[in-house]
């Protein structure tokens, strides 16, 4: 028995709104958002008295999709510090394929998107970047060149 597929990647955010609006931005759509609360999300969290709203984007190929959530019950907790180094045990950052990687990190900008690093050109292939999006969530992207 093997898995299907990759349904989605979680990230808990303080700001839906402008975790929404920066992955809007980037070119991924919404798909709808809603509440959830109940035994089913005790059971499947591990956490009691669970409310919260969830709202599921995808990439315009419909392949990938990310889970927002923002926790009312009980409260998220905090990892630490927002602007995390990038070599951090745990999850680290989401990639994406883009079309033009300057024009991107540009619109992002305008979402609060900093920069990580510098834009890189890796031999004649992939430009890639780091930004700092929503959250300190970091968002890679590449470009491919050949």
């Amino acid at each position: 028995m093997a898995i299907q597929r990759m349904d989605n990647v979680g990230i808990v955010v303080e700001d839906m709104d402008a975790a929404i609006a920066f992955f809007v931005k980037l070119g991924m759509q919404l798909e709808g958002r809603t509440e959830v609360e109940g035994l089913f999300a005790d059971q499947c969290t591990g956490l009691d008295g669970v409310r919260c709203d969830i709202a599921m984007i995808r990439t315009p190929d419909g392949h990938g999709r990310l889970e927002l959530a923002k926790y009312h019950s009980p409260e998220a907790i905090s990892a630490g510090p927002r602007n995390r180094p990038h070599n951090i045990l745990g999850t680290h950052r989401v990639m994406f394929a883009v079309d033009d990687i300057e024009d991107t990190v540009a619109r992002l900008r305008t979402h609060g998107a900093e920069l990580v690093g510098e834009l890189a050109q890796y031999e004649d292939s992939y430009r890639l970047c780091y930004v700092r999006g929503p959250e300190g969530i970091i968002v890679g992207l590449a470009e491919q060149l050949s």
